[in-house]
Parts: structure tokens; sequence; C-alpha cells
């Protein structure tokens, strides 16, 4: 009598096996008997990247340098209005953290 119901439950177990493979075959799902972690989930979602990239507008400064130069040399007459008024960055070693050093 135990050999004929452990046959069935060796027999049911078969077929639900098979169904469970039928069913990831015809739905595209991935199957995972052992219900070990799996990158599967993530690897699913669609990639956002191209997404995000295109919320954003083209940016001319890398492509032309006149830009860029134009940026930098209004950076330098800034910095420049700034020493005459005696705003600029102090010298090297000689900053807010070196006059707490010194007391």
């Amino acid at each position: 009598m135990s050999t004929i119901g452990g046959l069935k439950k060796m027999v049911a177990s078969a077929v639900v096996r098979g169904v469970e493979e039928a069913r990831a075959r015809i739905f595209g799902h991935i199957l995972n008997p052992t219900g070990q972690r799996s990158p599967h989930k993530i690897l699913r979602k669609k990639m956002i990247g191209e997404k995000v990239s295109q919320w954003y507008p083209y940016d001319i400064k890398g492509d032309d340098p006149l830009v860029m130069a134009r940026q930098e040399q209004e950076r330098l007459s800034k910095l420049e209005m700034l020493k005459r008024r005696g705003k600029g960055p102090p010298k090297k070693g000689q900053g807010k953290r070196a006059s707490k050093r010194s007391k």
C-alpha cells in the first residue's frame, strides 16, 4: 500500500512539474524550482537610460571650442575684477583654515 501512495505522489509531482514547464514555455516565464535569487526580474525591466538622456537638451559646449573659450574668458575677467576689489581667492596656504591653525 505504501508503494502505491509513493508512486502516486511521484507521478503527481512529475505531472505538476511538466505543467509548470509548459506554462513557463508558453508565457515566456523563467522556471525557478529551487527558489534561488535570480537577476531575471531586474533584467526583465526596460532600460531607462535612453529616456533620461532624451529629457535633457543637447549641450553645445562639448562640441564648440569657441563657446568654451568665451566662458573661460568671462571667468578670467570676473576673477580679475574680484582681485582688483580685494575679493579674489587667497594665495595658497593663507586661507581661512590656515589662519585658524596659526592662532
